[in-house]
């Protein structure tokens, strides 16, 4: 008997090989010698041997096989109690004794190997139980080959077909059918069963086709649907069907900044437009793949533009500065990040916030126009990043970022006021009503809750490899890789971020500068006033970089250099951040022991930020900015001044963040000029 499995090779056996039979006469180390019907002696590698197509041992019994233990466990008890029962019997005609035979125990008359032969003992076996020799034959042989499982009585083993015994050409018209449901709208079983008979009599013509009862049909349908949501959401459908055939392959990445993912999608969030309109706002984000760290991220209403792909990029290479209002918790001293290896390299690390910058070296992007606009490529082509498109219809190339989006909704958007739910079934009522942040406000939010809610929060996927119970926070992996692998990385200067914010062509008059009907102006400007810049392709206008979602200042390109012009209403508006939320500011930078109780303080940070997105802006603001422009309007007593001022000290006394190009928020120079 052939085995398929390759048998123990022992001098004597007969074996196929080469389309003949031969004999084995020696084996010696890996080498095996043959003779062959005819005489013929040869020697042969025991790999090329075993590995031919038409290898066989002839002439001994199949090595026994392991029991599928699992399949035993599924059938009924009833079932394998028979198949005990039945190897109790085969043991005690090998051995002569049964398996729960005592010690010292005689085989029972007619069982004694020493006394009856095999055929003898199966006999009386035979005549035990009341069958045939040849069913206990049978019965021995497959204990022999496959243990247990041989003995279970095959008929409880059979596995059916889901499809029954449907017609195949029925079969085939149902799955084909199915196939066309995924890019259509959602419809009812009845309405996929009338196309499947249309379908089937078009095709083989009518009555060739047995169709059964109704019921049948519908069992069909659910067997062969089950698992692509035919009657179900349709985006879960089209999702489903879209995922490759083959196995997801995650992506790794072994150093910060190795692959970041960059990607735009709409947030479930409703916001308030300058206009009074309420729209949906869109969020564009980059996705650090080694840290998880979220590099940067841009809000704006509708749709985002090429220019928001550079600007995330100008983000993710500068430090984000402190903001007033946030806790010291979220500075970049309070955590555990190599904070003094980078205040050596850039003096901005002073201000910075707690989030790492990362260079990334390669960027994957879909195929938006924003992202393979000539805006987008050229500042990567700058800057040296190599950009990787993902492949059309393909979210698993990027999905990191795919997934980062959900834990946003999931984490920060949900407790936004105006949120609308992933989909229309999930809306609440009057949902625009509810909506009461700006853009510039939910993106303020949401640098906060980036620094509280992700930095600093475990993340699943961030796993030490010497704890891999224990999760890691964007910032700890951060931390560790930089001590693995040493990296540092070397920020953008002022100019070089100046280069990567929008331009907007405009005059210098006497007033100033006046972009969407803001208007900007400092001394700097004077020698500059009503005189043509020397480009003839603008008409003699200026060229002027602004940052959309920073509109208190603008940067003018002169001969001399980049002038930095500050909004003439600026002082207004930033009122009430420079009296009481400063002076909170400055107490909260005075606690100590911010080291020890790092989680503590940013928890608390994370909890009344996300009670503040749930009730929107305080109130209190526009009150404190109405007697702001009261008290602006009478005269200041001299002697205030003075008195307020040999509280704090010199400009020049402060960190060298204020010798920095780089147009970082300074806490000090704010309140020099309110106090």
């Amino acid at each position: 008997m052939a085995t398929e499995r390759g048998a123990v090779l022992r001098p004597g056996d007969w074996i196929t090989y080469d389309n003949e039979d031969h004999q084995v006469v020696g084996l010696a180390g890996t080498s095996v010698r043959l003779r062959s019907q005819a005489g013929a002696e040869s020697v042969v590698l025991a790999s090329h041997l075993m590995a031919a197509p038409d290898f066989a041992v002839t002439g001994t019994e199949p090595l026994p096989a392991l029991e599928p233990s699992g399949l035993l466990g599924t059938l009924p008890e009833s079932v394998r109690e028979a198949a005990r029962e039945w190897e109790r019997h085969m043991v005690e005609v090998e051995t002569g004794l049964p398996p729960d035979a005592v010690a010292g125990a005689e085989p029972r008359p007619g069982y004694d190997p020493a006394a009856y032969s095999l055929m003898e003992r199966m006999a009386a076996k035979a005549s035990e139980l009341g069958v045939t020799v040849r069913t206990v034959q049978n019965r021995r042989s497959r204990y022999v080959q496959q243990g247990l499982w041989g003995l279970v009585d095959q008929r409880a083993t059979r596995t059916w077909e889901a499809t029954g015994r449907a017609d195949a050409r029925l079969v085939a018209a149902v799955q084909e059918v199915l196939d066309t449901e995924t890019h259509t709208s959602t419809g009812t079983r009845s309405r996929l069963i009338r196309r499947v008979v249309k379908l089937v009599e078009a095709t083989h013509g009518e009555g060739v086709v047995p169709l059964p009862s109704q019921r049948t049909l519908y069992k069909l349908v659910d067997a062969l649907s089950t698992g692509r949501h035919t009657f179900g959401s349709a985006v879960t459908r089209r999702q489903t069907a879209n995922r490759p055939q083959g196995p997801f392959t995650p992506t790794f990445a072994d150093r910060p900044g190795e692959q970041v993912q960059i990607d735009s999608t709409p947030l479930d969030v409703m916001v308030v437009l300058d206009s009074g309109l309420t729209v949906r706002a869109d969020l564009t984000i980059a996705v650090d793949v080694a840290t998880r760290t979220v590099c940067a991220a841009v809000l704006r209403p509708v749709g985002t533009k090429a220019v928001d792909a550079s600007l995330l990029l100008a983000r993710m290479l500068v430090p984000e500065p402190m903001r007033p209002g946030w806790s010291a918790s979220l500075r970049m001293a309070a955590s555990r990040m190599p904070h003094l290896r980078l205040l050596d390299v850039d003096a901005r690390m002073e201000q910075a916030a707690a989030k790492p910058v990362i260079v990334p070296d390669t960027v994957v992007i879909d195929g938006g126009k924003v992202f393979v606009s000539d805006t987008f490529l050229r500042a990567c082509e700058r800057l040296g990043i190599s950009v990787q498109r993902a492949r059309p219809r393909t979210p698993t190339d990027k999905a990191i970022v795919e997934a980062t989006f959900s834990s946003i909704n999931t984490l920060f958007t949900q407790h936004l006021a105006g949120y609308t739910g992933r989909d229309v079934s999930r809306r609440g009522e009057k949902v625009e009503d509810q909506a009461v942040w700006t853009v510039p406000e939910l993106q303020d939010l949401l640098d906060e809750w980036l620094l509280a809610g992700w930095q600093a929060r475990p993340h699943s996927a961030l796993r030490d490899p010497f704890r891999p119970k224990k999760a890691m926070s964007p910032n700890d992996r951060y931390a560790s890789l930089v001590a693995a692998c040493g990296y540092l990385p070397l920020v953008l200067r002022g100019e070089d971020y100046l280069e990567l914010l929008p331009v907007a062509w405009r005059a210098i008059n006497d007033y100033g500068i006046q972009i969407s009907y803001r208007t900007y102006d400092c001394p700097d400007l004077g020698p500059h006033r009503r005189e043509h810049s020397g480009i003839t392709a603008k008409r003699g206008l200026w060229e002027v970089h602004y940052d959309p979602y920073d509109l208190s200042q603008v940067f003018v390109r002169t001969t001399g250099g980049w002038i930095t012009v500050p909004w003439t209403q600026w002082l207004l508006v930033n009122a009430p951040f420079a009296d009481f939320t400063w002076q909170h500011a400055r107490r909260l930078a005075a606690e100590a022991g911010l080291d020890d109780t790092n989680e503590t303080a940013v928890a608390r940070v994370l909890d009344g930020l996300l009670t503040r997105a749930k009730h929107g802006p305080d109130t209190r603001s526009a009150k404190v900015a109405a007697r702001t422009r009261t008290a602006r309007a009478l005269p200041a007593p001299a002697a205030a001044p003075e008195t307020e001022r040999r509280t704090e000290p010199a400009p020049e006394a402060q960190s060298p963040v204020t010798t920095v190009e780089f147009g970082i928020f300074d806490a000090h120079a704010e309140a020099e000029r309110w106090l």
